[in-house]
């Protein structure tokens, strides 16, 4: 199993960054593409990365919000046979509360009706190939989570605190065990590997992949949130985007090595 980080906030030398994630899989003789960052950035690191789009297989959003759904134009332009496997909530529907006013974080408008024939809604725990899942929130009140971090989305001119319905996590089984992917965790990634473990009995974490949406969350959050994934006893965890350089630091402190930063160019072999 190869995993790549395409784009993200952070790169080396030689390589594009920006506010968003993309990210590329391996897995069993098939190509997976988690998200396409906040616009076609990604494109120019493809090809230094060794990747070609042509040859995906399936392509997941994580969630509804721009800065992970930007580049599908062009993705389906290079790509003629991935499908886009998105949760049936995902809607233009999206915004951030700033102030008194709400702005509008959502995909692209119109992108879901162009790209309709491409595109699948699901529901439920679903199985995209032996061992690789997509799996949604199954917390309670999750609606809480998004008051807090001041994320809404519309329904019928009226603003509600978005429970994330729309977030879905890609597993993958391996020998080492389950490999987690959510590219921003909203859902929070201490309750994203509980329901995790709850749907696939018995096994264990080994990676969690993503960012964990910390970025200006107080220090006391920071670390109590920490403690809670210390509980969780996940062997390896690559985050950025939007975890924050602040909380990224007091994740090493608490976590020790087995917390790195997943930069733009990271390639993690499993």
């Amino acid at each position: 199993m190869r995993i790549t980080s395409v784009i993200e906030n952070k790169a080396p030398e030689g390589l594009l960054c920006e506010w968003g994630l993309c990210v590329h899989i391996e897995f069993e003789g098939k190509q997976y593409l988690l998200d396409t960052g906040s616009s076609d950035k990604y494109l120019e690191n493809i090809e230094p990365l060794g990747i070609h789009l042509e040859d995906v297989d399936v392509t997941a959003l994580s969630h509804a919000h721009y800065d992970h759904s930007g580049g599908y134009d062009s993705f389906f332009e290079k790509n003629q046979k991935a499908k886009l496997y998105v949760r049936s909530e995902c809607a233009e529907n999206c915004y951030s509360r700033h102030g008194l006013f709400r702005v509008y974080i959502g995909v692209p408008k119109g992108m879901l009706k162009k790209h309709r024939e491409r595109i699948e809604m699901i529901e439920g725990d679903y199985k995209l190939a032996e061992n690789v899942w997509l799996i949604p929130h199954k917390i309670e009140e999750p609606e809480k989570l998004g008051k807090q971090a001041h994320m809404y989305v519309k329904v019928k001119h009226r603003f509600k605190p978005d429970g994330f319905y729309h977030e879905q996590s890609l597993v993958f089984k391996t020998e080492k065990g389950l490999v987690v992917l959510n590219s921003c965790s909203h859902g929070g990634a201490d309750n994203i590997i509980n329901e995790v473990l709850a749907t696939f009995p018995g096994e264990r974490v080994y990676a969690l992949i993503g960012g964990f949406h910390l970025k200006g969350r107080t220090e006391a959050a920071v670390r109590q949130f920490a403690a809670r994934l210390k509980e969780c006893q996940v062997e390896h965890i690559y985050t950025g985007h939007c975890t924050g350089d602040a909380a990224f630091a007091i994740l090493q402190e608490m976590l020790g090595e087995k917390v790195h930063y997943f930069e733009t160019g990271t390639v993690l072999d499993i």
